[in-house]
């Protein structure tokens, strides 16, 4: 039987992302934000917070490591789907990723990530819709954490990505199963990474998928 990591402290994430006092003054006042809203609005799940740093800021924060680069003449845009409680998107906007669409149907949570972005002076996009309802964006990377089965998320990315996007993908334990419903198509490019916030998680990066 395993046992359990002790639960991550924020100058340990600091230390293994490299991330700026300033940064962590941010990302410290998200966390208390986050567990303050979320005794009234279910953000998170209550055991998760015993352990926020691992697995809600490492677990979003890995994914800075597989961004491509941004475009000549403009920042990354990074749509996020179903964001809930910022992640993965807010994190990485607050580790200046790019230019940060969140996308949350739940008004409630869009509040809260709107607070979060003003305590913090965090530039991003709150949009308050349903994924299968934006219109006129695309965007260079769309990403997404415990959002919807892998085929669907497939299905919501297409239309949003630009070409040469990427889609960038936080899933668990399922995850070989999910792969394995997928419809073949030899022109998708997916690549598996593990997760540095848990050992049963993986990052999927996929390309080739914009329609």
């Amino acid at each position: 039987m395993s046992v359990a990591p002790a639960p991550l402290k924020p100058e340990d994430f600091a230390r293994a992302l490299g991330v700026s006092r300033e940064t962590m003054q941010r990302l410290e006042t998200y966390a208390g934000l986050l567990q303050k809203w979320n005794r009234s609005i279910n953000l998170v799940s209550r055991e998760s917070l015993i352990d926020l740093w691992r697995r809600h800021f490492l677990d979003s924060a890995q994914l800075l490591a597989f961004l491509p680069p941004p475009p000549p003449d403009r920042p990354l845009r990074i749509l996020d789907l179903g964001s809930g409680a910022g992640f993965p998107g807010m994190v990485l906007a607050m580790l200046g990723a790019g230019e940060m669409h969140l996308v949350e149907s739940d008004r409630r949570k869009c509040a809260f990530l709107r607070e979060v972005a003003r305590t913090t002076g965090t530039q991003v996009l709150v949009r308050p819709q349903r994924v299968e309802h934006i219109e006129g964006l695309r965007a260079d990377v769309v990403t997404a954490r415990a959002l919807a089965p892998l085929d669907r998320l497939l299905d919501y990315a297409r239309p949003l990505l630009l070409h040469e996007g990427v889609c960038l993908f936080l899933k668990g334990r399922a995850v070989e199963r999910e792969i394995s419903q997928l419809p073949r198509d030899p022109t998708l490019r997916m690549e598996t990474f593990p997760s540095r916030a848990a050992s049963d998680s993986v990052i999927l990066r996929i390309g080739s998928l914009a329609s």
